[in-house]
């Protein structure tokens, strides 16, 4: 997948666009040691394939320096498989799509429809995760507002971050993966054009940013995608990545998010690393 930059010249700017959300962002800590050893659970209504993406799984985060977490959920052959799913990360900026979400959920309430500048400002933030545009939709939405969508749609381990610190919202893989499902079938919490909105911008990320979970995929597999990178004192980098996919007798979402990475890069291996036998597990079953 490419990447758009070098290694040297994305860390410089991302950690300049990460200053610019206010988020504390500092040297990166030493090389930190690995994450205590979890272990995979897959369930599927295709008994091979559980046995499958558990034993493929493992042995993509096997060796990963840091802590990794996995979400799984395959819609058509009704498969789920999890790691580390309760464990917290800061969020970065796949909380971006949280912030979409609730923004339209609050919306729906008195079905008045997005102004012009708030789809400006939605766009911005999806498509080129742009930080001004999420402190502003952020700060509009304010914290009731957020906490009633995460309550609407059960997204109970989801923690907005205090004073206007977004990107350190504890997220989840458990709860990553409660909104992918919302995104991507009928419930009572979006509305099909709600869901619409947010999928076509999340179709729409910029190619610099379109690393992550889609790495593997199949061609005639459908993506979409929402990323984040956090640099901070402790655990180093955080890198995320959320998706949902659509193709080759195959409706999924993934999500994996990791901390404790030395640089970027090594963050955006390990999740493509995950995402590559998930794609390769499916497209096989």
């Amino acid at each position: 997948m490419n990447q758009g930059t070098s290694s040297t010249t994305r860390r410089a700017r991302l950690l300049a666009a990460a200053l610019g959300a206010g988020l504390l962002v500092t040297g990166v800590a030493a090389s930190p040691a690995s994450a205590a050893t979890s272990t995979v659970s897959c369930t599927s209504a295709k008994a091979a394939l559980a046995t499958k993406l558990k034993k493929d799984i493992t042995a993509a985060v096997a060796g990963r320096r840091g802590t990794v977490a996995v979400g799984l959920y395959d819609r058509t052959a009704q498969t789920t498989c999890f790691l580390r799913g309760s464990t917290a990360f800061d969020s970065a900026s796949v909380v971006k799509v949280t912030v979409l979400s609730a923004l339209l959920w609050d919306a729906q309430k008195t079905g008045r429809a997005l102004t012009g500048q708030e789809k400006s400002l939605a766009t911005a933030m999806i498509t080129k995760s742009d930080n001004a545009s999420t402190s502003t939709l952020w700060k509009q939405l304010g914290l009731t507002k957020i906490k009633g969508f995460l309550t609407a749609a059960k997204m109970t381990q989801t923690k907005p971050g205090a004073d206007n610190y977004w990107g350190l919202t504890q997220i989840t893989a458990n709860d990553q993966q409660k909104l992918l499902k919302l995104l991507t079938a009928k419930n009572a919490v979006l509305t099909d054009a709600s869901r619409a909105y947010v999928n076509t911008l999340m179709g729409q990320v910029i190619p610099s940013q379109r690393w992550g979970t889609p790495f593997g995929r199949p061609s005639g597999v459908t993506w979409r995608v929402k990323n984040g990178w956090l640099s901070r004192a402790t655990q180093a980098w955080r890198v995320h990545s959320i998706g949902t996919f659509k193709g080759g007798g195959h409706d999924y979402v993934i999500t994996v998010l990791t901390q404790g990475n030395a640089t970027m890069d090594y963050g955006i291996a390990t999740i493509q690393g995950v995402a590559k036998v998930i794609h390769r597990d499916l497209a096989a079953s």
